[in-house]
């Protein structure tokens, strides 16, 4: 991730900067706290406590940087620069998987922000680069492991 930019929604944005402030704050405390227990504890060459701490603190200390590093290259995709009537990133999609006659509903967002759980799909992702610059009433087609997807197009918000 040199100075690749990070496309964001503003929802991502402000989930970013929260977590940057957190762990700035919140979690620094927390592993400041218990390294100062674990070194209370002596003998730092076998203390788990501290070893343990000690790798927390180097992986929050990484998390940082990665964080910090997207926000200083966030493009913020918002409503006002997207068309509403193609797919983009930031748009909301109602899809009908044609096979199974069921309604899905995606948000398109940026790698960073992608979450299945929460339907949120990256644009990068094999049915984000097919819904991409799609309009209402498209049929998408996706190759995935068990064959081809089709997928209707339906409703698009932003």
């Amino acid at each position: 991730m040199a100075n690749e930019e990070v496309i964001l929604t503003q929802e991502g944005l402000e989930k970013l900067e929260d977590e940057l402030r957190e762990l700035k704050t919140v979690k620094r405390k927390e592993l400041a706290e218990r390294l100062k227990l674990a070194i209370s504890y002596g003998d730092l060459k076998e203390n788990s406590e501290y070893h343990s701490a000690k790798d927390d603190q180097a992986f929050m200390e990484t998390r940082i940087l990665i964080v910090e590093k997207m926000l200083k290259n966030a493009k913020v995709i918002t409503s006002e620069n997207m068309d509403a009537n193609k797919v983009g990133v930031g748009s909301t999609v109602l899809l009908d998987d044609i096979e199974f006659a069921e309604k899905i509903e995606y948000k398109l967002v940026g790698p960073a922000e992608a979450d299945v759980a929460d339907n949120k799909i990256s644009y990068e992702s094999p049915l984000g680069k097919e819904l991409m610059g799609k309009e209402v009433g498209s049929v998408i087609h996706v190759n995935a492991p068990m064959g081809v997807i089709k997928y209707e197009l339906l409703e698009i918000r932003v």
